[in-house]
């Protein structure tokens, strides 16, 4: 039976046998999430994924989500999966039960939401919202916040959102305008306009809880007098009841290129002076604490960006296999047509589609495992290793991953060929609501400059070479297999390059010629994805090799030699080209900063 939305296959691999997510079972936190319970979680996920959620995303795109006089109302089908989705405790599957959540590994939360992701990621986005600002409460909250509106967020009762970009403070968030007035009673009354605010109205939920970045009179100029509020729709009693209604009204929904089933909308906070908030941590701090929902939303942004690539990936594998399109090249003339998956550039493509999404999923599932280990751990030391090597990952999880899943959705129209480009197939669907993905929760501009800038030498550079020790640990592994050996050489030569080119950048930062090391700093993301992405294929190569000397059953013998072969693709045709970027990068130059402005055009 053909795969849709997600390969089961692969992800069962990437969980047991890369992974081996079982041994988490080993620590009490995470004692009765054995391989059993772990395979059903992930098979509940897949059928509400394929039988709920996949067959709205199309409806729901052409319905969209209508705007009427401050009201959103959102796709119809919606209302349906949002109840199901609900009733199956999916918005809070890692955190706390006394609050609503399951209490899961990260891990295997990952694997449900890349089947949920996969299916239909436009209605996803109300469910990241909600827990997202959840997390805000739990982290931050007073116990009195936690115990008025955690419980009702994290079982989806009520909803949630993020108001932090403003006309004119996007990227800039330090130069953003709304004001927050301290008053008699401890509350906060709200003056501003927030705007691309997903979720920010829609009538799924009977309340929306808002975590808005604001200004106190009197604070610092920039992000170093940010505070942060939770303002509710309607104003919460001190008895868990709604009250007024919070004088938070959405002014309008855009337009957009896709994910036309989440509303991104325009808001206005305390137009009829009525708007009140309360501090959610300490005053000025808001920008550190805005970080951990931010943090989670770009490695939820790399999902969404990598489930569409994956189900472009399948879709154009089961249409190649049924597609009739011209003989053989080599068969004699007169010969009847063929399946076009016969045709070598088809597999070309198919087989790039095939090893970006496979090395994407293991990366994806890889920080949430390092989340897991943090988790089970006793050790300090361990602790801020993991943490280490998840900070360095996460501009890669969210801007590299969504720059190649758009790529890879842009290949999977292409197999389809004319019809790709028609609305028949799903596949124009999912490169338009994958574009969002580069853009939102921090462009892959800034997420370049984060990895250069920041991550590259967070704790002194220690957190990079912990990263690099990983890989080199998988080099070693697969040196002992003489089938990978060149495999690992390559690897190996092109982890050197890159430590060289991490070096000559961070020399620059701290020189005059740091301006020229930040126009490189996009390049220097793709060449660390594609390095990574080596790692990730060449690890499970590792492991396929492993299992193939077990004598596995016929059925499994395709899938790890085609592992094996995925990582000689790429290893051996994309790492030379990414050795060659590093070299360009290496020579620092510098046109696009010394060519006049003029001179881009008139």
């Amino acid at each position: 039976m053909a795969q849709t939305v997600a390969d089961r296959r692969d992800v069962d691999f990437v969980l047991h046998e890369q992974l081996d997510v079982q041994q988490l079972s080993e620590h009490d936190t995470f004692g009765e999430f054995n391989k059993k319970t772990i395979d059903l979680i992930v098979s509940e996920a897949r059928n509400l994924a394929r039988k709920e959620l996949l067959p709205y995303l199309r409806e729901a795109d052409e319905e969209g989500c209508t705007f009427d006089n401050g009201k959103v109302l959102v796709p119809k089908a919606f209302h349906r999966a949002y109840d199901l989705f609900r009733k199956g405790e999916w918005i809070a599957m890692c955190d706390d039960p006394r609050w609503g959540g399951q209490g899961m590994p990260a891990t295997v939360a990952l694997a449900a939401n890349n089947y949920f992701n996969g299916a239909n990621f436009p209605f996803m986005l109300h469910n990241i919202l909600i827990h997202g600002a959840g997390k805000l409460v739990e982290r931050f909250g007073t116990d009195k916040q936690k115990n008025l509106y955690l419980k009702n967020m994290y079982t989806g009762k009520w909803g949630g959102s993020m108001l932090l970009t403003e006309p004119d403070a996007g990227s800039d968030v330090g130069a953003l305008t709304t004001r927050a007035v301290k008053n008699d009673d401890g509350t906060y009354s709200i003056f501003g306009n927030k705007i691309f605010i997903s979720s920010g109205e829609n009538d799924l939920v009977e309340n929306i809880i808002h975590p808005v970045l604001a200004r106190i009179e009197g604070a610092p100029a920039g992000t170093a007098g940010i505070s942060l509020f939770l303002v509710p729709k309607f104003w919460v009693n001190d008895d868990g009841t709604m009250g007024d209604f919070n004088d938070v009204i959405c002014t309008g929904i855009e337009e957009k290129m896709g994910i036309h089933g989440s509303p991104t909308c325009s808001m206005a906070l305390g137009g009829k002076g009525g708007c009140r908030g309360t501090l959610l941590g300490a005053e000025n701090k808001g920008m550190r604490a805005m970080f951990v929902m931010m943090n989670e939303a770009r490695l939820h942004v790399g999902m969404q960006g990598f489930a569409c690539a994956g189900a472009s990936y399948l879709n154009a594998l089961n249409y190649a296999r049924e597609r009739i399109q011209g003989p053989a090249l080599t068969a004699p003339k007169g010969a009847p047509g063929v399946p076009i998956i016969q045709h070598p550039d088809i597999r070309r493509i198919l087989l790039t589609m095939k090893t970006f999404s496979e090395g994407m999923r293991s990366l994806l599932f890889y920080v949430g495992f390092l989340e897991d280990l943090m988790t089970v751990s006793s050790n300090d030391a361990d602790k801020a290793r993991y943490q280490g090597i998840i900070d360095v990952l996460i501009p890669v999880a969210k801007g590299y991953v969504t720059d190649r899943a758009f790529d890879m959705c842009s290949l999977g129209v292409q197999v389809f060929g004319g019809y790709g480009f028609t609305k028949e197939y799903p596949q124009e669907q999912l490169l338009r609501d994958c574009k969002i993905t580069q853009i939102y929760e921090g462009t892959n501009g800034i997420q370049a400059m984060d990895l250069l800038g920041r991550k590259l030498g967070l704790n002194n550079g220690g957190a990079f070479m912990d990263l690099v020790a990983e890989v080199e640990k998988t080099i070693a592994a697969a040196k002992k297999e003489s089938l990978l050996t060149p495999l690992s050489d390559i690897l190996e030569t092109t982890l050197h390059h890159l430590k060289e080119t991490a070096g000559k950048l961070a020399g620059d930062l701290g020189s005059d010629n740091i301006l020229a090391a930040f126009a490189h700093a996009h390049p220097f993301l793709d060449v660390t994805g594609d390095t990574l992405m080596g790692w990730m294929l060449l690890w499970r190569a590792v492991t396929a090799r492993q299992k193939l000397a077990d004598k596995p059953q016929k059925k499994d013998v395709a899938f790890y030699q085609g592992q094996v072969m995925g990582a000689r693709f790429f290893i051996t045709t994309v790492l030379p080209v990414a050795q060659a970027k590093m070299a360009v990068i290496q020579t620092g130059d510098a046109s696009a900063l010394e060519m006049a402005e003029a001179s881009f055009g008139s």
